[in-house]
């Protein structure tokens, strides 16, 4: 067998999420609708707001990539866990392990930054609205967004160099239905206590650092609007739970996957599913039954493509 980076492994063997036909049956139609639904809600958005100029302002430029990531992050593994459903030899490359790994993690690490910045949007919005149109107009929106894909990349190259480079000679079942960096690493021959370490540090600590910086921020904010009036409190909460929501769901299961010790199978499928299919369907979902704004949009949208299909 050929070497690959120095490595014996040129495959890696990946675990089914079914057994049983009816099971596998069940899940290739979860799966099949949730991703259909998941790439016609989030496209949905994005042109509702390329194309609705009265969406052309800092939270929804950051909402329509934020649905540009839930695409991106579901695309990295659900079409893959649809096609191994009923494949009884569920094999994947080493070089398509490691591809996966790489954009699952700037995927992961851009949503990550776009959540804070969507916080401070709403920060600047509910708690300092006259200085808003000042501190986050067009510029500063398209700085932030470069700033998460920069840092998303970054991230995942930081673990990536170290685990492209790792000898693999031994055994290659990843033991998850995809390829992810604390799983892969353990398949490395040789001694990884330090590198696992990193991975934690990297994408563990900065899930949970962020997550609790997150909702402390939004606190501050429910604290701050509270001062001036109930109604105002009212508002903003319905606002925020929407955020707060997104949260919960994302950063879970990141926190679970990288921080927690004892992890089982049964929970790593289903964090796992949830971070890559429940997550992305819902957002769209939680954005706009919330927004007047955007379902007045995407009704006028939705005309627009009538009416032209209707015109001969």
């Amino acid at each position: 067998m050929d070497q690959v980076n120095g490595s014996l492994v040129t495959e890696f063997v990946l675990l089914g999420l079914a057994q049983s036909l009816g099971m596998q049956i069940f899940l290739f139609v979860f799966f099949s609708l949730f991703y259909v639904g998941i790439i016609l809600g989030n496209l949905f958005i994005m042109l509702t707001v390329i194309f609705d100029s009265h969406l052309h302002s800092p939270m929804y430029i950051l909402l329509a990539n934020l649905s540009l990531i839930d695409v991106g992050l579901s695309s990295t593994t659900v079409p893959r866990m649809i096609s191994d459903l009923f494949s009884g030899c569920k094999i994947i490359s080493f070089h398509n392990c490691m591809i996966q790994m790489f954009f699952i993690h700037v995927m992961g690490g851009v949503e990550m930054v776009l959540l804070i910045a969507m916080a401070f949007d709403r920060y600047t919005a509910i708690c300092k609205p006259l200085h808003y149109l000042t501190t986050m107009n067009t510029k500063t929106c398209m700085l932030l967004v470069v700033a998460a894909w920069i840092i998303g990349v970054i991230h995942a190259v930081s673990q990536f160099v170290f685990v492209i480079n790792l000898p693999f000679c031994g055994p290659n079942n990843v033991g998850s239905f995809y390829c992810d960096f604390p799983r892969v690493i353990k398949l490395a021959c040789m001694d990884t206590y330090r590198l696992e370490f990193v991975v934690t540090a990297n994408s563990g600590f900065i899930s949970m650092g962020t997550f609790f910086f997150l909702i402390v921020s939004y606190i501050f904010i429910l604290a701050t609007v509270r001062q001036h009036s109930s109604k105002d409190l009212s508002k903003a909460f319905v606002t925020l739970s929407a955020h707060i929501t997104v949260l919960v769901l994302f950063f879970t299961p990141c926190m679970f996957l990288y921080v927690w010790p004892f992890p089982t199978k049964s929970m790593d499928k289903f964090f796992a599913i949830v971070d890559f299919v429940i997550t992305p369907v819902l957002n769209p979902a939680i954005y706009t039954l919330r927004n007047r704004d955007m379902k007045v949009a995407m009704g006028r949208l939705s005309r627009q493509v009538v009416s032209s299909r209707d015109i001969p």
